[in-house]
């Protein structure tokens, strides 16, 4: 039987974020301890205001704990400095978020390149990476496409594409169809599926719709900062 710690995939230890405000310290996070198997996906539920985006951003390493430790396949995510936390963010994790982020003046296939091309690919490396990930998401017809061109499903694909093109085994995704109808919501999920069995990601995903945490293989409800699974 394989060692179940071999298969952690993230370690959150002691988890805290705290805000200074004029009217005092606001405890976002309050102490989370939580672990992510290899391959796994996960729901993140709770009210507004319970913390799942801070503790997505810090999990990403978009933001700095208060105290505690997030290790990502047993490196310490926060040790990183520099270039090796700019790497980190690039190439292990890809982000997901709910207002899809896109560069406006740039095209669907450009959007996609830019993860490649601040990673220092060649253009011609990163155009050929772009393109794979938009036909795999069904938008190989759209690749001149200006965000403003394009359906709000069709850019959330553009955004998962983008999230993927530098092979991250980590996928964050925050209210990826909080935006969407219901229709085009199971469209992403069963893309998001689709990639999870051919690319086998792990995937944290913060969402409000019952019906997608439900398809899940875990919900973890996130309460007052603190983690109620």
């Amino acid at each position: 039987m394989n060692d179940l710690r071999s298969n952690v995939l993230i370690q959150v230890d002691g988890l805290q974020k705290s805000f200074q405000t004029a009217s005092g310290r606001v405890d976002v996070l309050r102490g989370i301890d939580l672990r992510i198997h290899r391959g796994e996906r996960v729901a993140i539920v709770g009210s507004s205001g319970a913390g799942k985006t801070t503790f997505m951003h810090i999990l990403g390493g978009l933001d700095q704990p208060t105290a505690g430790r997030v290790a990502v396949e047993g490196r310490d995510v926060f040790s990183l400095k520099g270039g090796d936390l700019d790497a980190f963010r690039n190439q292990t994790a890809g982000f997901v978020f709910q207002f899809h982020q896109l560069l406006p003046e740039f095209t669907a296939l450009e959007n996609v390149m830019m993860p490649a091309l601040i990673a220092r690919r060649s253009k011609a490396e990163a155009r050929t990476l772009a393109a794979g990930l938009l036909e795999e998401v069904g938008l190989s017809h759209r690749l001149t496409h200006k965000p403003g061109q394009l359906s709000g499903g069709e850019q959330q694909r553009v955004a998962i594409a983008r999230a993927l093109v530098m092979g991250p085994r980590l996928l964050l995704a925050d209210e990826p169809t909080g935006n969407l109808d219901s229709g085009t919501s199971d469209e992403i999920y069963r893309l998001l599926n689709h990639l999870h069995q051919t690319r086998g990601l792990t995937m944290i995903i913060v969402t409000h719709s019952e019906p997608l945490a439900s398809r899940l293989d875990r919900v973890v409800c996130m309460e007052d900062g603190r983690i109620r699974e």
